[in-house]
């Protein structure tokens, strides 16, 4: 997937490559949790026909971040769907947003508010347990352990979460949502004047955008974020539309042209403004 080292990470029984890892050099993780693709057998075999395609995948984040393949960042992308278990949920499932519904971390219904399942049925706490190990566990472990290693070599470390969605979701919320959508917690994952920064450089470049709007960073934001202990979060939310064709889930070169370099300034932008601030306090 991605140049340079790679490991996929397996479980000893049963060989579940539960995700990849780019070892870089640099303070920068760069996390993209809902790019996987994979189902296990048993859940594919449950699901309803339709869901097999994954509709509600944040398409093309490994792509579009591949793009940067010459610097070195480090990278984790998880290999199985969200629909599995939600990596950008909490172990104990607590709800992110009081006024939004949400998916949850072992999802029953799509963003369209369908049902996935064939039978219709709930999920077993046991099955979710047994999802949270299995899967959401080695993710997040690794996310700890990168960061810190990050924090023990530069004295601090930062965190981009990689997200897309669909420019419109009438289920989750309303209206047609900006290109860029910067989540930092309102403020409590990311020091104000790092976000700010990657804010100019995003309204300059005639994108729309906006901070800790509709999405104001998920469990790995706001989990991970701690500028008091020197750990800055970030969760970057792209309106698909920025980047592909909604319609037909197609990458689209032309458009992923025009956003790229925004974003690896953005990113280069994070990384720089961080420093400064570390070297400051």
């Amino acid at each position: 997937m991605f140049l340079g080292k790679v490991i996929k990470y397996s479980m000893s029984n049963n060989e579940l490559k539960t995700f990849s890892f780019y070892e870089g050099n640099s303070p920068l993780l760069v996390s993209i949790p809902h790019d996987g693709r994979l189902l296990s057998e048993d859940i594919k075999k449950s699901f309803k026909e339709k869901f097999h395609e994954l509709p509600d995948t944040d398409w093309h984040m490994n792509r579009l971040y591949e793009s940067f393949k010459d610097t070195q960042w480090n990278i984790i992308s998880a290999n199985f769907s969200r629909y599995v278990v939600d990596l950008n949920r909490s172990s104990d499932d607590t709800k992110l947003y009081k006024d939004y519904q949400s998916t949850g971390l072992c999802p029953i219904k799509s963003f369209s508010g369908e049902h996935l399942y064939s039978d219709d049925n709930e999920i077993s706490e046991l099955t979710i347990k047994r999802r949270v190990e299995s899967y959401w566990k080695p993710y997040h472990d690794k996310i700890k352990q990168t960061l810190e290693s990050i924090k023990s070599k530069y004295g601090y470390a930062i965190l981009w979460d990689a997200h897309s969605i669909k420019s419109r979701i009438p289920n989750l919320f309303e209206g047609e949502l900006p290109n860029l959508n910067i989540g930092t917690n309102s403020g409590e994952s990311c020091p104000n004047s790092i976000t700010e920064s990657i804010h100019k450089v995003a309204s300059d470049s005639g994108f729309s955008v906006v901070i800790n709007d509709r999405f104001k960073g998920g469990y790995i934001t706001r989990h991970y974020g701690e500028p008091a202990e020197n750990v800055f979060a970030i969760q970057m939310e792209i309106a698909q539309r920025t980047y592909m064709n909604e319609l037909t889930l197609s990458y689209d070169e032309r458009l992923s042209k025009k956003l790229t370099p925004i974003l690896k300034l953005m990113l280069d932008t994070f990384i720089v403004n961080s420093a400064e601030y570390f070297k400051e306090r």
